[in-house]
């Protein structure tokens, strides 16, 4: 399987391919803008899916799908997106997107939903589609405080301290601490690896 994965995170792109590229069978290719998705595409495509944050630069809405759709030969390209709602999703599948992913899904089901969408099937989270807001208790509820999980959801989306700073409205120094704290409850080695327990949990 090849997969071309763009996103404007690293962290969001490297966990996606980490997790891809277990199996030994994938290959993944990344890019951060839609213009360098499209290169790549031009290049070395079509790849079996291409994989597309909603919001980076040069998407323009679901106009860099249509174009991405184009360059791919019509082969599977799908949407990601950690802020989109569902009637995003709703437009991106009536216009052709190959699935909609949520940033929020736990890692394995990203990983068979990618793969689900290489295979040419048609995915979207019934839950999410359904806009459900409840969910059940998660394990790491009851340890972490609301700022912390609002801290790690962040590091989930792939964002520095000083954008979780900016969006929680705190100081940059209290972030690096809550993921310092975070760290230490999840047994985690760096940021990188309390984003990537916090998906393998589901708990984001």
């Amino acid at each position: 399987m090849y997969v071309l994965i763009a996103d404007d995170h690293d962290l969001v792109k490297d966990m996606i391919a980490a997790y891809l590229q277990v199996d030994g069978d994938t290959k993944v290719d990344s890019a951060s803008t839609l213009d360098g998705a499209l290169d790549l595409i031009n290049e070395n495509g079509p790849y079996d899916l291409v994989l597309l944050d909603f919001t980076m630069p040069g998407m323009n809405g679901l106009e860099g799908m249509k174009k991405a759709r184009i360059a791919n030969q019509d082969r599977p390209v799908g949407l990601i997106s950690g802020t989109a709602d569902r009637s995003v999703a709703e437009d991106a599948l009536n216009e052709g997107a190959a699935g909609f992913l949520p940033k929020t899904m736990p890692a394995k089901s990203l990983i068979n939903a990618v793969r689900f969408m290489a295979a040419g099937e048609v995915f979207a989270p019934v839950s999410f589609m359904a806009q459900k807001d409840e969910k059940p208790e998660h394990e790491l509820d009851a340890k972490l405080s609301d700022r912390e999980k609002q801290v790690l959801e962040g590091l989930t989306q792939g964002l520095a301290n000083k954008e979780i700073a900016r969006n929680l409205d705190v100081q940059e120094v209290t972030v690096k601490l809550h993921v310092k704290t975070l760290c230490r409850k999840l047994d985690a080695r760096n940021r990188t690896h309390a984003a990537m327990i916090a998906k393998e949990t589901g708990f984001f």
